[in-house]
Parts: structure tokens; C-alpha cells; sequence
């Protein structure tokens, strides 16, 4: 019997009840508590209130469509969210990733590469979390600092909101800071996979970043872009 304390909570935003009960049958037998949501606005309301490990959040939905839904919910909700869209459109995955997914799958997909997805993104988060040293779970940089326990991102005393995702290339280039982080490195390290040369992800996510923690969008000087090789975290810019 599956301990439930142990279970993490998945939440499956699908209006498509056949396609939802399926993969929710199959999650729920690899352990996994799954609650299935129908519409856009039901699901704002009980992310907010479940707090849910991981959302699986279809785009085409009724009253309130998956993009609304994920800007929305970004404002108070930090845990990894999985796209899923039936439109072979690369805006889709762009404007899914800039308004805060962490990651996106097409239609139709088969429930294992759906529970890879699904254990990819759970188990970045729970490394992150564990695989910090108790001397090295805090940086700070002037008046910016970052708690990789808490997973809390502070700029000059206030709270910064952002996402898992956000949070994990923050911290990874934070580690680095100084040095040049290449894109093939940053791709492996926080997707899994390695950069083929097309993949906009970390482009979007560094972006996101730029935006919330006050840095100049077309001269940045507190994570720059180093033209063919990757990012660079400058250490004396955060005053």
C-alpha cells in the first residue's frame, strides 16, 4: 500500500475528461495523488489552495485558457508547471515558457513520456532541496541574496516572486558567479537534456529573470549575455 504522507500531489488541468482520467489512472498507479480540474478559473482557485507539488496544465480550456491560468497563478504559486498543448506551434511553447512554465509537451504524448516528464521536473526540485550543504545554502551579493533552502530570492529587503524554474537557473548561475555559464551546460543542468543549438528556454527564463530583479532589458549589467558563449552573473551589480 502506498503511504499517502509520502505521495506527492499532482494537479492534471484538462478539460478533456477521457484523455484526464486516463492519465490520471496511470500517475495515480505510479504513486502519485492526482486531482483532476476541468476549467481555467476552478483551477486558479485550488492551486491556490492546494498548493499542489507539480501542475499538468492543458492551454485549450473553458473560461479561462491554460496562458491565463499560468500568469495568474505565478503571483502566488512557486511549484513546477507542465504545459501541454495540441497546437504543433512554436509561440505556443515561447509564450507558455515566458509567462512561467517550466517546461511543455505536444499532443498527443503517451502517459511514460508524461510521467518522464513529470518525474524530471519533481526530482529537480527535490535535488535543489536536498543537495545544498548547510554552509552553502545562502548567497548574498550586495543587496541581493538568495536561500536555497527556503527557496527565497531577496532584493534590497523585499521578496522577489519567482518560479521554481526561475529559481534553479538563478541559483546556478549565482554559483558561477563571475564566470561565464555556457548554454549547453545550463540546458543539461536544469532540463536534462543537451542544447541543441535551437532551444530558446534559457534564453526566456533569463529574461524573466532580467525583468523581476530590476535589470536593464536591452543593456543588462546584472546578467549578461555573452554573445556565443552563454550568461555571466557579475558579482558587482546588485549595490
Amino acid at each position: 500500500m502506498i503511504n499517502e504522507k509520502m505521495q506527492q500531489h499532482i494537479m492534471l488541468v484538462e478539460d478533456d475528461m477521457s484523455l484526464a482520467e486516463w492519465f490520471s489512472d496511470y500517475l495515480t498507479e505510479h504513486g502519485y495523488l492526482v486531482t483532476l480540474v476541468n476549467r481555467g478559473d476552478a483551477a486558479v482557485e485550488l492551486i491556490r489552495e492546494d498548493q499542489p507539488d507539480l501542475v499538468v496544465l492543458d492551454i485549450m480550456l473553458p473560461v479561462k485558457d491554460g496562458f491565463d491560468v499560468c500568469r495568474e497563478v505565478r503571483g502566488f504559486y512557486q511549484g513546477p508547471i507542465l504545459m501541454m498543448t495540441a497546437r504543433d506551434q512554436e509561440m505556443d511553447e515561447v509564450l507558455g515558457l515566458e509567462l512561467g512554465a517550466d517546461d511543455y509537451v505536444t499532443k498527443p504524448i503517451k502517459p511514460r513520456a508524461m510521467l518522464s516528464r513529470v518525474k524530471a521536473l519533481l526530482r529537480r526540485v527535490n535535488n535543489q532541496k536536498q543537495s545544498t550543504p548547510e554552509s552553502e545554502d545562502s548567497l548574498q551579493f550586495g543587496q541581493f541574496q538568495l536561500d536555497a533552502h527556503s527557496r527565497t530570492t531577496l532584493l534590497d529587503g523585499r521578496k522577489v516572486a519567482i518560479s521554481t524554474n526561475e529559481f534553479d537557473v538563478l541559483w546556478y548561475l549565482a554559483q558561477s558567479a563571475g564566470q561565464v555559464v555556457n548554454r549547453n551546460e545550463l540546458v543539461k543542468a536544469i532540463r536534462g537534456i543537451d542544447y541543441d543549438g535551437f532551444d530558446r528556454s534559457m534564453d526566456i527564463i533569463v529574461s524573466r529573470l532580467r525583468k523581476k530583479l530590476g535589470d536593464d532589458a536591452n543593456n543588462p549589467y546584472r546578467i549578461k549575455t555573452i554573445w556565443g558563449q552563454g550568461y555571466l552573473f557579475v558579482i558587482d551589480a546588485w549595490e
